[in-house]
């Protein structure tokens, strides 16, 4: 008890000299301050419009993200491999949304550097416009999208956004607004084939175990408690992580 009340008193004291020094300090805070001001140059109106639109990026930077490259059909992935285990919250969501943003950016390395390099350096030195620099980071992610996207997808929202049936269409002329869904569904259906492909094995365990059970007349029992121990050790002796991520990785080839 006397130990216990000195250190109470140590902390009381520890904390009273804290606010103390505290009280004759002098902190630094930011300030800011917005205002309107009459310009004389168009360029000065240029930059502010350029920063609004930047914010306005970041704010649908996930919504690109998930979108227009392969984030879609790394997280469905993801999903699938959870629910086959059989374990609903491990790994968490938070785990598999930052290991599928990582895979992304392995993903989409060349193209980001594409579109660096033809795109946001130039424009940052100067040598380029604005409209010129967007049209350059459009190409390779265009590319890219047009790599792993159905035809048929394709054409199918061609006819949902109304274009002419008899205008011939190209890579290039492709509008954006068709070309981003037909890549989604497309990864969407890239991602079932390989989810379905990974929860074979696993079915087939769960199916053995609810068998033995059966035939042992444990028919109270669920499957699933018994079969997880299980799945678990087959995942980890396969070196399932090492196989499904280079499975995934292998698939943008």
């Amino acid at each position: 008890m006397k130990v216990s009340a000195k250190i109470f008193l140590f902390m009381v004291a520890v904390l009273g000299l804290g606010f103390a020094a505290s009280s004759h300090a002098q902190i630094m805070l930011p300030n800011i301050s917005m205002g309107l001001k009459t310009v004389q140059k168009p360029a000065e109106v240029v930059g502010v419009l350029q920063v609004i639109v930047l914010l306005t990026i970041l704010t649908l930077a996930p919504a690109i993200l998930i979108m227009m490259t392969s984030f879609t059909r790394i997280i469905v992935i993801l999903s699938f491999l959870r629910q086959a285990l059989g374990t609903t919250t491990m790994p968490p969501n938070q785990l598999l949304v930052g290991l599928s943003l990582f895979l992304t950016f392995a993903v989409m390395g060349p193209t980001l550097r594409e579109v660096n390099d033809t795109a946001v350096q130039p424009y940052l030195a100067g040598k380029i416009t604005q409209e010129v620099g967007l049209a350059n980071a459009e190409k390779p992610i265009r590319a890219f999208m047009l790599k792993h996207t159905r035809p048929r997808d394709i054409e199918l929202f061609m006819k949902i956004s109304g274009a002419p049936t008899g205008t011939k269409v190209t890579k290039e002329t492709i509008p954006f607004m068709s070309l981003v869904p037909a890549f989604m569904i497309s990864e969407l259906k890239t991602a079932f084939q390989m989810g379905f492909v990974i929860y074979l094995p696993f079915l087939i365990l769960d199916m053995v175990v609810a068998s033995v059970l059966m035939a042992m007349g444990m028919m109270m029992l669920p499957p699933v408690i018994i079969s997880l121990p299980f799945k678990l050790m087959l995942f980890v002796l396969v070196d399932g992580w090492q196989l499904v991520v280079a499975s995934i990785v292998k698939s943008f080839h």
